[in-house]
């Protein structure tokens, strides 16, 4: 960390003026052990899985609305695919469990632990396949409807959280919709009796198809020292069970932007990461992910072109 923050002060800036750019780098810098990391090709991993606990009323639209995203993100009509391209990004959608969904939180466990374990082992092997690609940077996105609720449960658990203070609107609920997402969060804390401490039984207990592949993800790119910029809520849920697997995968994460979901705020608080935007987005599928790569790009780009004081002949007043 140290050696890229040098690199950076070497640069005709004064120290530190490049704020949080500068941060992102080093934070980079560190995870790949490089003091000029160079400027990574950059793909985005969005995972759709449906919900059993949606056919509790949790969301303001049908199961059947996943499969039809799906259909649209490989289509190439989502938001995500127009930031993508915008972006200069891969885009690489994963069926995690589409027509498939898990069984209901609010009466027992979401899937069996085998289940958690192989979309986490899943996830894992997509980020090998992207680092023998070539690919140096990864977001994550997710579309499942009902995850909301699934991201809220495990938070609740992981973050001994009440569920009034991580259950937000998702789609667009109103606030009957909202007082009975917590009812059914406050069900399914009760409903799945699993140790806090064992972040593979919560995951298994409280998430969803796609989350347990993201926090494979996450944990593919930190063992192949890849930074990964979080999205959302559902995201950052994930990733915060990846964290409770293993402790220095939040070496790698950066924190694409902040949602107004309640929930993610705590857990970003939790994992010490300051977000790169703020712009009120709530829609999920790795949009604000794919807005914050250009910046973290750009923050490796200005290490690696910006001249140097010596090289341009310019006076450093700091030293």
């Amino acid at each position: 960390m140290s050696e890229t923050q040098l690199a950076f002060d070497r640069k005709t800036k004064p120290r530190g003026s490049l704020g949080l750019l500068e941060q992102i780098a080093v934070r980079i810098g560190a995870l790949q052990e490089v003091a000029v990391p160079p400027v990574p090709d950059a793909a985005i991993v969005v995972a759709a899985a449906d919900h059993g606990v949606a056919a509790e009323g949790v969301s303001a639209y049908p199961q059947e609305v996943t499969a039809q995203m799906l259909a649209n993100f490989r289509s190439g009509g989502a938001a995500v695919n127009v930031l993508a391209r915008q972006a200069g990004a891969r885009l690489v959608v994963v069926d995690a469990g589409v027509g498939a969904p898990t069984a209901s939180i609010a009466h027992g466990p979401a899937m069996t632990r085998a289940a958690a374990e192989e979309h986490v082992a899943h996830g894992r092997s997509v980020a090998v396949e992207l680092a023998a690609d070539g690919i140096g940077l990864v977001a994550l996105g997710e579309m499942g409807i009902g995850n909301t609720t699934a991201a809220s449960a495990l938070c609740a658990k992981l973050l001994d959280a009440a569920p009034v203070d991580v259950c937000g609107r998702g789609t667009g609920l109103d606030d009957a919709g909202v007082a009975r997402k917590i009812e059914v969060v406050e069900r399914a804390l009760a409903a799945n009796d699993v140790d806090a401490a064992d972040a593979v039984g919560v995951l298994a207990a409280l998430g969803g198809f796609e989350i347990a592949l993201l926090v494979g993800v996450v944990l593919g790119c930190r063992a192949e020292r890849i930074p990964v910029v979080l999205d959302g809520f559902i995201t950052a849920a994930a990733a915060l069970v990846a964290a409770q697997v293993e402790r220095d995968a939040v070496d790698a994460m950066i924190a694409g932007h902040r949602s107004p979901e309640p929930g993610h705020a705590l857990v970003l608080d939790a994992l010490g990461l300051a977000p790169i935007l703020d712009l009120g987005l709530r829609l999920g599928e790795g949009t604000g992910a794919a807005l914050a790569i250009p910046i973290v790009r750009s923050a490796l780009a200005l290490l690696n072109e910006m001249a140097s004081f010596d090289e341009a002949g310019v006076t450093d007043a700091g030293r």
